[in-house]
């Protein structure tokens, strides 16, 4: 530590290097090959900016970052070279000591678990997740605005997946009012969805979703708490590794209010592997990381991106790294050999240095730094031994970690995850009352066309039957035989009512004849001839 207002480097010579933390929020650049050093100056940087009260954030890629939570120890070979290098540089402050830390995994399996909602990420960083091309991510951005337009909050990827289906279904009516809405496009991007739950993506969407204030904490000492994220497994994927980052970076620039310069940064932001986040990056991502860095500074935040060849940092975004430390790199091929001559170019001139030369003959744990001063302009590149770090370099084991989880400030607030209503269960019941109402209309309308049907039926067979009828009296009527027969009968029956009628008459009135024998005389022959004719 070099006081309230810088954090020690390292000497070059008599010089000492010191990292102003007024300027540090100007990002910087830490590169070098693999095994000469980077690893162990990010974690002496680390304690640095800890001690100096700023919390910090950095992936430990290789599973040998967690050791700052753990003090040093001269039995260690490679500790007590360090104390030998403390005092070479001059470092009479140095002691064996460790940082106050929270560790993190977007698994839940070496910290605690980093979550975000599918719908804070977003549709570009989805889409770069999944590797989309620019159709299917118009198609995206269509089924993120639809679902914020009716309500459905999108978490986690089965609501992403319910809420694409939902799309799909009503294609032809979101093409007329948004653009072209393809199934095909859509079951491409259901396939990529897979792709992400095989690389375990899923742990990472969801709720509790991270609080940006519980990245930014400070001990009871008021020593800056290092955020250590597991990445080791993270980096089998490694474009879930880059979009985590660049989300958290997003975030960080969205709460974070502007406050300009301050003394001292809010938060450094230290990403590994840097060249994971632009590699084959398409221009509009790469144009949203150029802002994010470029603003982000206003709100304290410095960003350093640790890398093994300073060309894999694009331009624009290299031109805003102030704070450089190059470690050696080795000029074996051409590409080596770029890389060395655009390294040289970067640095501020200084003529007791050919920086060229230079970077290829550094030793481990030497570097060439160039650090902002306090007028922000940079320092003269110089070549340095670098500060060694107080804390364990390598990683922790089982029982550490599990002690470290469960008694640092975020506790178990992020452990178990919540599972709230959200697009699919919407959906899901939409569906299910559809589908019911459907049932119904059918079950009403089968009975309709039942009742019709019988309906149908009946007057057909009423039809049917006075045809039948009509057929047999016309059949009856033609029929000679049985014209006679009726005759015959109208004629027995005349006869036999006549001659009953007047048998009647006679036992009623007597032999005597008038106008009651007659009267009803008539009466019984009718009745008679209609027995006859039934």
């Amino acid at each position: 530590m070099a006081g309230e207002t810088g954090i020690f480097i390292g000497s070059a010579g008599d010089r000492r290097q010191e990292l102003v933390l007024r300027r540090a929020n100007r990002h910087g650049l830490i590169a070098g090959a693999t095994g000469t050093g980077k690893t162990v100056t990010l974690q002496g940087l680390a304690e640095g900016f800890s001690a100096a009260g700023v919390p910090v954030f950095l992936a430990d890629v290789k599973g040998d970052l967690a050791g700052v939570a753990m003090a040093g120890s001269p039995a260690s070979k490679l500790h007590a070279t360090f104390a030998e290098r403390a005092a070479a540089i001059g470092d009479t402050e140095w002691r064996y000591g460790e940082s106050p830390v929270q560790l993190w995994d977007l698994f839940g399996e070496q910290g605690h678990p980093i979550r975000t909602t599918i719908s804070e990420l977003g549709p570009l960083l989805l889409a770069r997740l999944m590797g989309l091309n620019e159709v299917q991510e118009g198609l995206l951005t269509i089924a993120f605005h639809v679902a914020d337009k009716e309500g459905l909050l999108l978490l986690d990827l089965d609501d992403l997946q319910a809420m694409l289906a939902y799309c799909a279904a009503r294609a032809d009516e979101l093409t007329t009012t948004y653009g072209n809405v393809s199934k095909a496009s859509v079951g491409a991007i259901q396939r990529a969805l897979l792709q992400l739950r095989s690389q375990g993506a899923e742990h990472f969407f969801g709720e509790p979703a991270l609080e940006i204030a519980d990245f930014i904490a400070h001990d009871d000492s008021g020593r800056g708490v290092v955020n250590i994220l597991a990445a080791d497994r993270l980096m089998a994927s490694p474009r879930l590794y880059a979009s985590f980052l660049l989300w958290l970076l997003s975030e960080l620039f969205e709460t974070l209010p502007e406050i300009g310069d301050p003394d001292k940064p809010v938060l450094v932001f230290f990403f590994d592997e840097a060249h994971l986040l632009f590699d084959e990056a398409p221009a509009a991502l790469l144009d949203k990381i150029e802002q994010v860095v470029r603003l982000i500074r206003s709100k304290g935040v410095g960003v350093y991106f640790v890398t093994q060849n300073p060309i894999d940092i694009p331009e624009d975004i290299a031109g805003q790294l102030g704070n450089r430390i190059q470690h050696a790199l080795r000029a074996f091929t051409p590409r080596e050999e770029r890389a060395i001559r655009a390294a040289a170019d970067t640095f501020r001139a200084n003529p007791g240095v050919d920086v060229a030369t230079a970077i290829t003959e550094l030793k481990v744990g030497e570097a060439l730094v160039s650090l902002l001063q306090d007028d922000g302009a940079p320092s003269p590149v110089e070549r340095t031994l670098i500060k060694p770090p107080r804390s364990r370099v390598g990683p922790i084991v089982a029982d550490e970690r599990r002690v470290l989880i469960q008694t640092d400030a975020v506790a178990d607030r992020y452990d178990t995850a919540v599972d709230r209503e959200s697009a699919e269960e919407l959906l899901a019941a939409k569906a299910g009352q559809a589908a019911a109402a459907a049932a119904q209309a059918k079950a009403s309308t089968d009975a309709e066309k039942a009742a019709a049907a019988q309906a149908k039926e009946d007057a057909r067979l009423a039809r049917d039957e006075a045809r039948a009828r009509r057929e047999a009296e016309r059949a009856a009527a033609a029929d000679p035989w049985n014209r006679a027969i009726k005759s015959a009968t109208r004629s027995a029956s005349s006869a036999a009512g006549r001659a009953v009628a007047a048998e009647v008459s006679k036992a009623v009135f007597g032999r005597k004849s008038g106008v009651g024998a007659s009267v009803i005389g008539g009466l019984v022959r009718g009745m008679l001839g209609g027995l006859f004719r039934g």
